[in-house]
């Protein structure tokens, strides 16, 4: 037999096996038939670009615009509430990713490693929790950082190096995905200025300089054109106060970050182990490689900062964290699966480890199931609005539950899709006692109105009807309260909220 082809063959065999095992583990969310967790503010926002609306003046959202876009593009062909090609979109992305991956470890290492690395994003991507298959900004942005980091880890001969420009840009697409994005530039750069990077490449001072300048060039271009494109459409101001300006630290969820981080830390503890014995042995398995062992440090830690940055430690926030964890980890797995480093401790054999990763896959299985299953139907207010509202008729959502805009297939009538400019209300979770009313973003109830007089709203939902859970009842807002007293009626109640219809 011909050894080569017969690894070829196997190498094909390992790729599709990956490939195939990465769509089961997101078959629950490929056939999901409702948006999952935080797709649907970013599908509410979508849609009102496909019906000729702009983000942040016609729906108001807290990300960056391309990350909209990018949902408007899938719409836009597919076809809006289109909840089964925005998941293939996902699974697709996440392959796109994975390849990228493959590339990086191929390149510093052999293609075995480059295998295991995207193995191990496609496993511990949607880590635990079903809300981590949602088509979320920690996904979107991955892509681009990956094949960014992709591009400038490449071995090149040139000094000037050019494919850095579109280094750079994508790394800038990542940030206009989700700002947490911007800090995988700063690892990178620092990178191309290393010492043991020039010795590595043969580069002078000035060729290292030129390179770090190529990058930076290209991360600001991908923000000009967008920046170009945002203050034609008459919303860069709007844009920058949401994205940026509108993003403070209120409060500080110690309890919840210590929870999740030792969470993600158990769910994904063969990554954080293999990380950890890699650099151990970073004689052995970056021997030639101290620059890109130091980069993707460098970029472990970045990514660390960027989850806990907004102080609200939710899982999704982890995914930032896996690129640069099966990176350093694929090495040494390739290493100890090929019998070419003993293992340290029982637990880590190869066969521990099979059976190890398994049953991790197994237990990420269940818990997406056992998620999804119950969020399956419509919610009732988005059922009864779909029945009894007219196609044309807008409504308005009072709570933070912008998938009944969805679910009942009708537009908002105003701008704030989720109230929290309305009420104050704080990302992260209750904060008992906290009064959140002196947080209410200023001229917020006059644009409620203005957005109101130009589309009333032909029926408004409470959803938080229950005045012994609630947080922010209606009565608590004079504006909404004597709106909803002199021009709605009540006319349905249910598990959801209260439904108001236009008198």
């Amino acid at each position: 037999m011909d050894v080569p082809t017969h690894r070829s063959r196997q190498f094909r065999f390992a790729a599709l096996g990956i490939i195939l095992l990465t769509v089961a583990i997101r078959l629950p969310s490929l056939l999901h038939p409702r948006p999952i967790d935080s797709e649907a503010m970013y599908s509410v926002v979508a849609n009102e670009i496909v019906d000729g609306g702009r983000p942040y003046a016609d729906a108001v959202e807290r990300k960056p615009p391309l990350l909209f876009w990018t949902y408007a593009a899938v719409f836009t062909i597919a076809g809006k509430f289109n909840w089964k090609a925005l998941h293939i979109v996902a699974l697709v992305w996440t392959l796109c990713s994975m390849a990228g991956l493959y590339v990086i470890g191929r390149d510093l290492f052999d293609r075995n490693t480059g295998l295991i690395a995207a193995f191990f994003y496609g496993v511990f991507q949607p880590w635990w929790t079903w809300k981590n298959l949602t088509f979320d900004a920690e996904m979107l942005m991955n892509l681009p950082i990956i094949w960014g980091w992709a591009i400038a880890l490449g071995r090149s001969s040139s000094r000037l190096r050019p494919e850095l420009f579109a280094a750079g840009a994508l790394l800038g697409a990542a940030f206009l995905l989700k700002q947490p994005a911007a800090i995988a530039a700063v690892p990178l750069g620092i990178y191309l200025l290393l010492p043991s990077y020039r010795a590595s490449r043969s580069l002078t001072r000035t060729n290292s300089i030129t390179q770090a300048a190529m990058l930076t060039t290209g991360f600001f271009a991908a923000l000009g054109v967008v920046t170009i494109v945002l203050w034609k459409q008459g919303i860069l101001r709007d844009a920058f106060y949401w994205t940026i300006a509108d993003h403070d630290v209120p409060h500080v969820f110690w309890q919840k970050g210590i929870v999740s981080t030792l969470i993600f830390l158990a769910a994904c503890f063969p990554l954080v182990i293999g990380a950890i014995l890699a650099c151990q042995r970073e004689n052995e398995i970056w021997a030639g490689r101290a620059p890109e062992r130091m980069a993707l440090l460098g970029l472990l830690a970045a990514s660390a900062i960027g989850a806990a940055a907004g102080a609200r430690f939710y899982p999704h926030y982890y995914v930032q964290l896996i690129p640069p964890l099966a990176l350093l980890a694929a090495p040494y797995y390739a290493r100890l699966w090929s019998r070419t480093v003993q293992p340290p401790h029982w637990l880590l054999r190869p066969g521990v480890t099979y059976a190890w990763l398994a049953l991790t896959i197994i237990a990420f299985s269940i818990h997406h199931w056992t998620g999804l299953a119950p969020r399956r139907a419509p919610s009732e207010a988005g059922q009864y609005l779909f029945t009894h509202s007219a196609p044309a008729d807008r409504i308005f959502v009072w709570g933070q539950s912008s998938e009944v805009y969805l679910d009942a297939h009708r537009r908002p009538a105003c701008r704030y899709i989720t109230t929290f400019p309305l009420t104050g209300y704080i990302f992260g979770g209750p904060i008992p006692g906290l009064d959140t009313r002196s947080r209410i973003l200023p001229g917020a109830w006059t644009t409620l109105e203005q957005d109101f007089a130009r589309h009333p709203p032909a029926y408004t939902v409470d959803v938080q009807p229950d005045p012994n859970s609630e947080q922010r009842p209606v009565k608590n807002f004079p504006i909404l309260a004597k709106l909803l007293a002199e021009r709605y009626e009540p006319v349905a109640q249910m598990a959801g909220g209260v439904i108001y219809r236009m008198r």
